[in-house]
Order: structure tokens, then sequence, then C-alpha cells
């Protein structure tokens, strides 16, 4: 396994922001100044080894969000996801595991904490008495993490609370092709850095002035977020985020999210009962033989003005262009649910043609308060389905 060092990890970061900012994909007043932390927190894999790591963003003395970085060359590409507005704190979120460890077991006896990616890219708190696991809890929710379970499993079921390891379960065929990947986006980075546009440039500050340097270096980007009507020109972003109520309730935060863009105001509870989901007292998850229930109740919802669709292994076109006719969509990824409200892409005229495809991801977890994932890196993510719809009656 390709392993990546915190220090050569926030230095890819540095460059790949700096990458994004040099197009005007993204705005200037949202990361231009900020400064990739000193330190990171280390996300392990279920199987105990570095998965990535999560890098403050600073701006002056404060942090502005966060940024995931790979640990494994397995993941494909360096930067995974980049948040805005969500801090991370290391210290504080321990102090909390704590409490609520605490409360479960009042004699637990551990000797260090780490961080675990239980289900890639839901994060949990690991208790560890030496080697040996104590006890593992949900960040947000704080609700017991399962062991994994044995024999067969269903990954793919959004919502399933259960843990299982991305790099053990990832195909050899996919790791040697990620890994062959992330090495040729790394070199590709160092022909890069060669450029004179880059010579001298502190890699761990995105520089606010990088998109007036050289201009002619822009070969295309794009991007656009959902707005309130089509005309993006008159009319603000609109889409607003919605925590799932409950560990594995995903799927109906998504389809809620969804609805409430169209103006249908259904409680979360009421389209749990809609999918068969149970209650919040004994909630499940959606299975993976109903994967098709979404459209049915999306469309039964609202009394069929709304016409919905599934696609199975949704490429990154299929985001854009609904994004393009101002229509939000719900991702279903591995064991998991969100809802997507807007794109960015990248090509640049450098060695390698450094190119980037995002999503702007409305992550219903953790529990209850939900996270915006500013630029998910398209490539690193396995999308299963993903569902759109549009309006027949008006």
């Amino acid at each position: 396994m390709g392993k990546i060092e915190l220090q050569e990890a926030r230095r890819l970061a540095g460059l790949e922001l700096n990458g994004l900012a040099i197009t005007g994909a993204i705005a200037v007043e949202e990361i231009g100044g900020a400064r990739v932390g000193a330190r990171g927190t280390t996300i392990y894999d279920p199987s105990g080894e570095p998965l990535f790591y999560r890098v403050p963003l600073h701006r002056g003395r404060g942090r502005i969000g966060f940024t995931d970085v790979a640990a494994d060359e397995a993941l494909g590409e360096p930067l995974l996801a980049t948040t805005y507005g969500a801090a991370w704190d290391e210290t504080k979120i321990k102090r909390e595991a704590m409490v609520h460890a605490r409360r479960l077991r009042r004699n637990l006896r551990y000797t260090r904490i780490r961080f675990v990616a239980y289900s890639y890219p839901k994060v949990a708190v690991q208790f560890l008495h030496g080697s040996e696991e104590v006890l593992m809890l949900e960040w947000g929710s704080w609700a017991k993490v399962p062991p994994a379970s044995v024999g067969d499993r269903h990954p793919m079921e959004p919502g399933n609370f259960e843990r299982w390891s991305l790099l053990e379960e990832m195909p050899d065929r996919v790791r040697r092709a990620n890994e062959e990947s992330f090495r040729a986006r790394v070199g590709a980075w160092r022909e890069a850095t060669a450029v004179r546009a880059f010579r001298g440039l502190d890699t761990l500050r995105v520089r606010p002035d990088l998109v007036r340097i050289r201009p002619e270096m822009i070969r295309l980007f794009g991007s656009r977020e959902l707005h309130f009507s089509g005309d993006a020109g008159t009319h603000h972003p609109c889409y607003e985020l919605t925590g799932q109520a409950t560990s594995v309730w995903c799927v109906a935060a998504s389809t809620q999210m969804l609805l409430a863009f169209w103006r249908y105001g259904y409680t979360q509870d009421r389209i749990a009962q809609a999918l068969g989901l149970g209650t919040r007292a004994h909630p499940s998850g959606l299975p993976y033989s109903r994967v098709g229930d979404v459209v049915t109740q999306i469309e039964a919802l609202t009394s069929h003005a709304l016409d919905a669709t599934m696609v199975v292994n949704p490429g990154f076109n299929v985001f854009r262009d609904e994004i393009d006719e101002n229509r939000p969509l719900i991702s279903f990824i591995p064991g998991h649910s969100r809802t997507v409200a807007g794109y960015y892409y990248t090509i640049l005229h450098l060695p390698g043609q450094l190119a980037f495809r995002g999503l702007l991801v409305y992550d219903p977890w953790p529990p209850n308060t939900g996270t915006i994932h500013r630029y998910e890196n398209f490539n690193v993510q396995t999308y299963q389905y993903a569902y759109h719809a549009h309006l027949t009656l008006v």
C-alpha cells in the first residue's frame, strides 16, 4: 500500500486548492487567503490502516472549515472533499466522546482514542485498550457502532448502521488502478510546480490573486449551484440542509431535502413512514431490494406532480445536466445517501492536464446536524444510484 505522510498530504491539499482557485471555479472570497493547518487528524480505516487526514483550514486566527486528504494512494487522488462553515475540533470531539462513553460504561478502561471511517466517509471515535477495541461511538449521535458483520452483508444498502473496511473490500484491480492514478497526479503536480507562475508558491496558502496571474492557463471551468429559479442572475442559491433524525434515516432526510426544494414540507418522520423505515424509537435503513421505493414515494408524496427517475451507476454528466436544469438529486453511495445541489469542473493547461470534478453535497450525516461538502471529488467516491425528479404538473 502506498502511504502518504501528513506533511506531503498538506502540501498536496494546498496545490489542489490553488489549482481550483486559479481557474476561478471557486470564489476567491470563500477560500482566498485560507491556510492549510499545521496539524491534521488521522482518520483510520477499520482495518487499522491510516485512510485520510482531516486538516483544518484557517483564515487569520479563525477556522473556516477543513479538507480531507488521502493518506493512502488506494483512494485514487489526494483531495477528497473540502467543507466550509463546519469547524473540526479534534480535542473537543474527543472530550464529548469520553463523556458519552462514560455514560454507557462507567468503568470503561482504555489507553488511547482514535478516529475511524467506520463506513466511509462517516466517522466514529474508537476507544482502545492497547491494541484491542473496547468501544466505538458514531460521531454526532454517539450511538455505539456495532461490530463488523460476519458472512454476507450488503454494504450498498443506504442507511445501514454497520462498519466495513474500504481498503479491505476494494478489489485488487481497483486498488492498482487508483494507486497508478494517484501517482500520476502527484507527478503532474511536480511538473506543474516547475511552471513559472508556481515557482516560489507557498503551497500551504491559497493565494487570492492566483486567478490573475496567468489567465491564459485557463482552458475551461464550469460550475453551477441550485437557485430559487432557473435564472441564476437574479435569484440567489436556494437549498437547505437537513440532518438525519437517526443513524439510519439518511434516505428519509435526503428525500426530505429534495421535496423541500420543490416546496413540499413533509416531516422526516412522515417520509420515513412512507418508505417503511420504522419510527425514531425503532428506525431501520432502506433494504437494497427496495431502492426503487424512493422513486415510488417521491411521486406518491407529490400526487405525481413530480416524475422521478433512478439512474444506476451515474456518471458526472448525470449530476451536471440535472443541476443545469436547476433540479437537485439524491445520491446513493455504499451504505449512505446524500443530496447533490451543485457541481464544479476544471481543465488546466498545465503539464498532465490537472482536471478536477467535484460535487456540492448536502450530507444529512452526522445525525441531527448534517454537513455541506463544498467540493467532493467525484473521482474518489462510488456513486451507485442517483435519483432526480422533474415537474409534470403546473
